[in-house]
Formats: structure tokens, sequence, C-alpha cells
């Protein structure tokens, strides 16, 4: 799409990403602040407000306990508001005078363990709805998987280099077994620039091999690039694929694994950020999101319902880090309550939650430039 058909056509562009990545926010945050909610109640905790969507109110009810659920106008987030809370972030309200105690339905006047177990509710409900989508997936879809055999070496590459040949079976990489393809992407994925040992099978010979992945930069669909490690092997899509489905049991444990690959991709990506070896020009914001769940929406319902798991996966570990108006934030000071026998004054909670505000809008205007800066090559690449 060129820069004009952008501009004629705004509208319909916008429409097309923004509805599905709303539908998909919106079950996100509602799972999120539902594990909040359900381990609130479950430690008597007075829930005052059910809140998808900041600002203006647009619809809402009281249930029987009286916490107000309602649906509000900026649908880019959620909370749940405690009694005693001072803000929606859970900012501590002003004390009782003369130090007296505070209510029995009071969040903060409840023991540090079930403050902690309240907020960490959130991001391990959005673990959980990920693997159970992946779980779902894997028991009634199924996996598209192929043998691990290599149909072709791209010249000059790091496979090549290393002595891969058309029809080698890939066996396992630096011990880890390797059943399908898709496994041996997912080995080496992270591994750039890493030396690796590979088992194959070539004929009736079985070889061991030293290769190390090179650095490849790849389309992200966004007009961006991403950067991940390439062996430079192909494998026949038309080939032997078929789909596996897997039972009950092991649909769980596959699921448990592919939300913790994504877990672990994330902090892998993170280190390397750290330490200077990635860019920050991979970060995504809301529109990169949007254009995902919306190329996810016009596939087909499966891969929504898969971006909507990868998605719940990173606003949950995002929800973790241990940044002030996080949920992470939170933990780190109920740590420092439980260490120091009482908690941090209001004017440290104060200045730690301003920080972290400052913090979280820093990130979300870095993605934000970034998918405008992707939305402009794409758009003059055609």
């Amino acid at each position: 799409m060129n820069l004009s058909a952008l501009l004629i056509l705004p509208g319909t562009t916008a429409v097309f990403y923004a509805l599905p990545f709303l539908v998909a926010l919106m079950v996100i945050v509602f799972i999120h602040e539902l594990g909040h909610f359900l381990v609130a109640r479950w430690c008597g905790v007075k829930i005052e407000a059910f809140s998808i969507g900041f600002g203006k109110e647009i619809a809402g009810w009281y249930d029987r306990h009286g916490t107000r659920w309602k649906i509000s106008w900026i649908p880019l987030g959620g909370y749940v508001k405690f009694l005693g809370d001072a803000n929606p972030a859970s900012l501590p309200g002003a004390a009782p005078a003369a130090g007296g105690p505070r209510e029995p339905g009071d969040f903060h006047g409840k023991p540090v363990w079930q403050r902690a177990a309240v907020v960490a509710a959130g991001p391990v409900a959005n673990f959980l709805l990920a693997i159970a989508i992946f779980t779902a997936a894997f028991a009634i879809v199924g996996v598209p998987v192929s043998e691990p055999r290599v149909d072709r070496v791209q010249a000059g590459s790091a496979a090549e280099k290393a002595g891969l040949k058309p029809g080698d079976l890939i066996l396992s990489v630096d011990g880890r077994a390797i059943e399908y393809f898709s496994d041996l992407q997912e080995a080496i994925v992270t591994r750039a620039g890493e030396p690796m040992s590979v088992v194959i099978e070539r004929g009736s010979e079985r070889l061991t091999l030293a290769i190390t992945p090179e650095l490849r930069e790849e389309p992200d669909g966004f007009g961006g690039k991403i950067r991940i490690g390439r062996l430079g092997v192909e494998h026949d899509p038309q080939g032997d694929v078929t789909y596996q489905r897997y039972s009950p049991g092991k649909a769980l444990q596959k699921g448990v694994e592919r939300t913790w690959f994504i877990v672990s991709m994330t902090f892998d990506y993170l280190g390397k950020l750290v330490t200077g070896n990635e860019k920050a020009d991979q970060l995504g914001g809301p529109i990169a999101m949007a254009k995902a769940a919306g190329d996810a929406a016009s596939v087909g319902i499966f891969q929504f319902i898969s971006v909507i798991a990868f998605l719940s996966v990173s606003i949950g570990l995002i929800n973790l880090f241990p940044i002030p108006m996080l949920d992470g934030g939170h933990l780190v000071y109920y740590g420092i309550e439980a260490l120091r026998g009482k908690p941090l004054g209001p004017n440290a909670q104060e200045w730690g939650f301003r920080i972290g505000f400052s913090l979280v809008i820093m990130l979300m205007v870095v993605g934000t430039w970034n998918d405008v800066i992707r939305l402009i090559a794409m758009a003059i690449g055609g």
C-alpha cells in the first residue's frame, strides 16, 4: 500500500486493524483484572469498581456485593479499584486518623502476603489464558508438523559452511532433541552468533557438526525488520506436512512450553538490549499490536485467538516488570515492606509511582515512534 492509499482510506484501514485489536485487548484486560478481582474477593477485600477502559463511564451496574462493573470511554486498559485505594493505580489512600485500624475490607489493611497474591493474580491470569488457548489449539486443531529434513541449503550460509547437505535429517541441537522442523527453528532463532553442536543423520551415518547461526534481518510484515538466527536451510512446505493433535495432557504440556518459549524469547531480547547486542527499534507499540491482531483476524479465528494468547503473555510479563505503577512495582514495594516490617512512606510511594508512570510513558513513546517509522517505510515502499 502506498502513502496516497493510506491518505485516501484512513478510516477503512483504521477500522480494519482497530476492531480486532480492541476485541483482543478487552479479552486480555478482562482476564487480567478478573485475576485481581477473584483473589481479592477470596481475601475479603471490598472491591469498589471493575472497569474495562479508562475515563468517563459509558455503561455500568452494581453487583450484590456493591462492586460497580463498568465500561469506560478509553478502551486501552482497565482496572479494579479496592477499598482504600486513592486511585486506579492502587496508590494507598489516607491512613485512618490517629493511627487507628483500617476497615475490614480495606485492601491496604490486609497482610502483605494477601496483597501480593492479589497483585500477582493479574499477570498469572494472563499466563493461564495463554496456556488455555494454546492447549485447546493443540488438542482440537493440532499443529502443522514435518520432519526436520534439509531440502535446500542456501549458498554461502552457515549451514553450507558447516557441511550440511540436502537430505540431511537434523536429530538434535546442543543436546535438545529435534522432532520437527519447527523445533529446529525455535532452537536457533535466538542463538545468532553462538556456536552450536548439531547432530544429523546422513544415510546410514550419524555425524556431529559445529554450526554458528548467522544474524539475519527478516521482514516483520510492518515495514520493519526483526533480527533472528538463521542456519540457511530450507524445508519444502508442500512436502510431508501433517497436523498433529495431542491428548489433553500432552496438549497442556505443549501449551505451557509455548507460553514459556514466548517468555524466554522476551527475556533473551531484553538481555541483549541491555548489553547493547540488540537495538530498541524492534520494540513495538499499539499500532504494531493492532496490525498483528488485524492481520490474524483476516486469516482466521484460530490465528486471531493465537495472537490473543501471544499478547496475553506479553502483557502479563510486562506487568511483572519491577516498575512502580505496574504490578511488578507493587510486588517490589511489598517485598520491601516485608523486610522492613512496615510499608514505605506515602511520599516515597507517590514519587515511585510518578517515576514508574514516566518510564511507562517513555516505553509507549518509543514503541509508538517505531510503529510510525515502520508505517511510513511501508507506505513509501509501496
